[in-house]
């Protein structure tokens, strides 16, 4: 592929900040640039791998300078990229043809824990520290000569070592970065910095006080005030004074007893849906006080309204596996809107074009069912059929099993079919089970059901006399009675043992991941799989791009525990075992099938938004039909990697974001 530039241009804008009132650890960037404060006081440039030092332009000068180049065929590189382009968009009207991020390279090359940082990248690869003149300008307005002299050495300075960093990280990897992955971080980029989302501002508006009115009319109905819900003691206070003891459980932070107030406990849970309608009410009404995140995204949704399209803030690269995250500080993180609700449907088209959304279906369970050459799931998947009801057939040996016929043993197919390829044990399981699983209703299973599965008193008598089983068993918090609790937890053990019966070589794949993370993992020796190289302390992946495992041990973790691998997570040690390593490919392989997908999109069309394995693609409203079929077309294509594969999705369009599904 052919460059789309002609040359690079290394940037790094040097703006009017207050510490006390006006700063990015106190604005998000967003509300920084387009805060009627801002002021660009320069800008440091150079063409990337000219000779010479780099450049200042003056706060005066930068239109012109701006106007100095054909941006058309002018990539820009940059540190934090998101800040640096974004004021070249907003404020000077700039669109580079392509953008390069050393700090998105880094995440992707380095970990998203470790710290990428312009100075901790110049300390790593032996470059000269960075300055710290910035402080100078702290709270000015303008900058007398002396200190623009300062601020402009310091601003060339980052420049040079922006180059130097990237220089680096484009040669890190065998082969150089890969071009796909340079390809992404420019997406990822334009989608904050080239905004074409709007907002519904009267929407938002309504909704928010639509949410007021059924909050107020809640409290005053049951009497209480909003600050007794608020707090977790008064709330406990109020139930003692309904006869009911307040939930609690142990604090995986602290390790201390602590109110079970969330949401997903599933001791409040079994409050919320109470038979005492009294109860039931506080807990709603507690619910609707807490659940200020929607309320707080509903006003900040508002307040970008008002000042423009909405800029998408993803990290690129910001998981372990690949995947996106919300942008750290961006105070909006797109990724968790839920579906159905008005934020989502706020989300619009701008006039003249349409939103088509296209979501892979079922891709983590395609993806390891091929990696671990499961044929009897790939055919389910081939098929066409429910998948659902097809894999549950086959798991429960029920020919005729549909979501009409058996929908408690569908869903509990699904639940296997999504969670439990990675090794979930049953306690873990059973758990989720009781606050709803990836998503679903909360379920509790039965004697009834106890009986369709299967579960044998043999099966009984073995659980009771295994003393590590009763103990995880009662670590599970619930509110019903201990026998119920022991039935429901037969089930998820019984649904465990039948997936993994009819899932061998999935099972077969945990089994040869346990043996190489000790064979290349940590030995070193080379190990190649289908599309991965296993090799010291990486994976190799499809990319070009490798997970990574540093510092891999096998030793207990704390004192007085087992032995078990364990790897620097950047932020404390993380557990590896087959399972978990399982976990990683699949979730990264599938992100390479998303991402080859988007990249095709890329080129007719632009991205402007990707949650998880769904993206969603702005197009004129003339080829809105055509372009539907054909964004499916690219997101279902064979991956050469993963040749055979059979890939499903769903597309959809519509004007608002929420109402295209």
């Amino acid at each position: 592929m052919s460059k789309p530039y002609d040359r690079i241009l290394c940037v790094d804008f040097e703006t009017r900040w207050d510490s006390k009132t006006y700063t990015l650890s106190k604005l998000t960037t967003e509300e920084y640039i387009r805060h009627p404060r801002f002021k660009a006081f320069g800008l440091g440039w150079k063409v990337l791998g000219e000779k010479g030092a780099a450049q200042w332009v003056s706060h005066d000068d930068i239109p012109a300078w701006a106007a100095s180049f054909d941006w058309s065929e002018t990539a820009v590189l940059a540190h934090n990229a998101q800040f640096d382009v974004a004021i070249l968009s907003w404020v000077y009207g700039v669109k580079p043809v392509f953008i390069f991020d050393s700090l998105s390279m880094a995440r992707a090359l380095r970990g998203v824990e470790v710290g990428n940082s312009l100075a901790k990248l110049a300390d790593h690869y032996g470059l000269p520290p960075k300055g710290e003149a910035v402080n100078s300008s702290d709270g000015l307005d303008e900058l007398p000569y002396e200190v623009e002299q300062e601020l402009a050495e310091y601003c060339k300075h980052d420049v040079y070592l922006c180059e130097n960093v990237f220089k680096n990280l484009i040669h890190e990897v065998d082969g150089g970065f890969p071009r796909k992955e340079l390809e992404l971080i420019d997406m990822t980029l334009k989608m904050f910095t080239n905004p074409t989302l709007e907002l519904d501002k009267e929407m938002l508006n309504e909704a928010i006080a639509e949410e007021k009115e059924k909050r107020e009319a809640l409290l005053a109905k049951i009497g209480i005030e909003e600050t007794a819900l608020a707090s977790n003691d008064k709330f406990a206070n109020v139930l003692h004074e309904l006869g009911v003891t307040p939930p609690t459980k142990v604090s995986k932070t602290t390790g201390k007893e602590a109110y079970a107030f969330a949401k997903n406990d599933a001791l409040f849970q079994a409050l919320l849906n109470s038979d005492n309608e009294d109860v039931s009410l506080i807990c709603e009404a507690r619910l609707k006080v807490k659940s200020t995140l929607e309320r707080t995204r509903a006003q900040r949704f508002v307040d970008i309204a008002g000042r423009g399209t909405l800029p998408v803030p993803l990290n690129y690269y910001g998981a372990h596996t690949g995947r996106w995250s919300a942008s750290k500080g961006s105070g909006l993180n797109l990724q968790n809107l839920k579906r159905g609700s008005f934020l989502r449907k706020a989300i619009q088209a701008p006039q003249g074009y349409s939103l088509v959304v296209c979501d892979l279906s079922q891709i983590e369970p395609r993806v390891l069912a091929y990696l671990a050459d499961y044929q009897a799931l790939l055919s389910i998947f081939s098929s066409g059929k429910d998948a659902y009801s097809a894999f549950g057939a086959q798991m429960f040996g029920i020919p005729d099993l549909s979501k009409e016929t058996h929908p408690t043993l569908r869903q509990s197919a699904k639940s296997a079919l999504l969670g439990c390829g990675y090794g979930m044990g049953w306690a873990s399981f059973a758990a989720q089970l009781l606050t709803g699983f990836l998503g679903a209703p909360p379920t509790m299973y039965d004697k009834a059901f106890a009986n369709t599965l299967g579960v044998s008193k043999m099966d009984a008598n073995d659980f009771q006399t295994n003393d590590d089983y009763m103990n995880k068993l009662f670590d599970i918090p619930h509110t019903c009675t201990d026998e119920e609790l022991f039935i429901h937890a037969l089930c998820a053990k019984k649904i465990i043992s039948i997936y993994r019966e009819a899932s061998q070589p999935v099972v077969e794949m945990w089994n040869l991941c346990s043996q190489l993370i000790e064979y290349s993992l940590y030995k070193g020796k080379p190990y190649e799989y289908k599309c991965l190289t296993f090799d010291k302390e990486r994976i190799i992946l499809p990319s070009g791009l490798a997970l990574k495992y540093p510092d891999l041990k096998f030793e207990p973790i704390e004192k007085g525990e087992k032995p078990s691998w364990h790897y620097d997570g950047g932020k404390g040690r993380k557990r590896m075992y087959g399972g978990k390593l399982v976990e990683n490919i699949v979730q990264a392989v599938a992100r390479c099938v998303m991402t080859d997908g988007m990249v095709r999109i890329q080129k007719r069309y632009p991205c402007v938004l990707t949650v998880h394995d769904e993206v969603v693609v702005l197009v004129p409203d003339a080829e809105v039909q055509d372009a539907e079929k054909w964004v499916y077309d690219q997101m279902v294509k064979n991956p050469s990697y993963l040749d055979g594969i059979p890939l499903d999705a769903e597309a959809s369009n519509a004007k608002r974001y929420g109402d295209a599904k």
